[in-house]
């Protein structure tokens, strides 16, 4: 088999980006149907906006920061496509993090193109960005996060983490599994922790490490001291820091209204719209009707439940716990469109390595379940949509098989993975000194 050479791989994906952003402004010039992504025009629009001096929120429907608009203030002076050529070089700068990330855990170089390829040649995420989302930004943003706390560089890491739950709130669900993360028994008294290296087919410990009963009153009393840590405590300041100075200064910039959209919108938002959420239907019926707070945040106990679980059962296994995390909390929320699918797509060469699910059977098997249930939605979305077909209850049937797909595939992923530490504890290194038993 002929060896693949990651920057050459690297070059022809840069090339078949820079090919599809060309043809999408031809497409947008001779075809009925656009190939740029609705909210690029939003984008671009309120970045115009901005240019003018005026606020970006003018531009209904735009619900961002006021960072992405300007980002794109290029498009107004440089070139209209500006924004699409930042995301994908973001999406490049993805497939840099990954196979950086790979190689600091050991994984041998051929494993790391080929886990790399998984992102670099998804049609999900090519077209994420060539299209004009700018989803690939803060994909890069999540790994350069998990880089940084893998090389003991926790205030650059608090900064980001900081900065990307500003840009877009959804990565808040991160923070208690970094704040577990962020451990003595991880870091010790070095700046940089000791990483557990790759090793194929090896099941690392799971509960043994953290097994231990504790019956002592001032055991119990260090445990609970040992939590507020100087790197928590450091990490908790500078994300709150930058997240308050950025929302803060946005807030002073354009009022209540960027609070509203840009993230209260997000938190109670009742959107009637189809989308792949098993919600939609029940807001489309109630849309115009009264409804609490209350009856608005209920949605995400679901998801709340979901994420301790996962989280206190993966958290030291970090990669692999912002995956799960990830997925779950799309397919559980409010609203889910196919833009959400690349915040867990980038995290899944990070995991690739310690699945011991075969491609050739049951990962082909679950690949096509998952698609095949959203093909089958996207049938009665295109009956909806374009032929103005009554079809909602068909519509919400399919959504609710959807999140049977990925319930299914989310406990088959889990069930195939194998446990992996990122960091090697002290409890561990202490366990394998000379004259100690396993």
């Amino acid at each position: 088999m002929v060896a693949i050479n990651f920057r050459s791989l690297l070059l022809f994906s840069a090339f078949l980006r820079v090919f599809l952003i060309v043809y999408g402004e031809w497409q947008d010039t001779h075809m009925e149907v656009r190939y740029t992504d609705v909210d690029y025009l939003v984008f671009s629009d309120a970045a115009s906006l901005m240019a003018s001096r005026r606020s970006p929120y003018e531009r209904l429907t735009y619900r961002y920061s006021p960072l992405v608009a300007f980002l794109l203030i290029p498009n107004s002076i440089i070139h209209p496509s500006w924004g699409k050529f930042l995301f994908s070089a973001s999406d490049l700068l993805v497939a840099l993090l990954i196979h950086a990330i790979l190689k600091l855990r050991g994984v041998p170089e051929k494993l790391c193109t080929y886990s790399t390829m998984v992102w670099l040649f998804n049609p999900f995420t090519f077209t994420i960005g060539t299209r004009g989302n700018c989803e690939p930004i803060v994909c890069a943003m999540i790994l350069w996060i998990i880089h940084c706390l893998m090389n003991g560089k926790i205030c650059q890491a608090a900064f980001w983490y900081g900065l990307v739950v500003h840009l877009r709130i959804y990565p808040i669900i991160y923070a208690l599994p970094v704040i577990l993360v962020l451990d003595p028994l991880n870091f010790g008294l070095g700046n940089k922790p000791n990483l557990t290296a790759w090793v194929p087919g090896e099941i690392q410990l799971t509960q043994r490490l953290y097994s231990t009963k504790v019956t002592d009153k001032n055991s119990i009393w260090l445990i609970v001291m040992s939590m507020f840590t100087w790197r928590r405590i450091i990490f908790g300041l500078i994300s709150g820091f930058v997240f308050f100075f950025c929302t803060g200064f946005s807030f002073y910039l354009y009022g209540w209204q960027f609070l509203h959209e840009a993230l209260l919108y997000h938190l109670t938002r009742t959107d009637p719209r189809h989308n792949f959420s098993i919600y939609f239907y029940h807001l489309y019926l109630h849309y115009e009707h009264d409804v609490t707070i209350m009856e608005k945040l209920i949605s995400f106990l679901p998801q709340i439940i979901v994420q301790l679980v996962l989280i206190f059962r993966f958290s030291q296994d970090f990669p692999f716990c912002f995956f799960v995390q990830t997925l779950a909390f799309v397919a559980f929320n409010k609203v889910m469109t196919a833009q959400y699918f690349v915040w867990f797509f980038c995290l899944l060469p990070l995991i690739w390595p310690w699945s011991s699910m075969k491609l050739k059977w049951k990962g082909l098997a679950s690949t096509l379940l998952w698609i095949g249930a959203q093909t089958h939605w996207l049938m009665w979305g295109y009956l909806l949509e374009f032929k103005g077909k009554n079809v909602f209850i068909q519509l919400w049937l399919s959504s609710l098989l959807f999140l049977a797909a990925n319930t299914f595939v989310l406990i088959s992923i889990i069930r195939h993975h194998r446990y992996s530490p990122v960091f090697r504890r002290l409890e561990l290194a202490a366990s394998k000194k000379p004259g100690k038993s396993d």
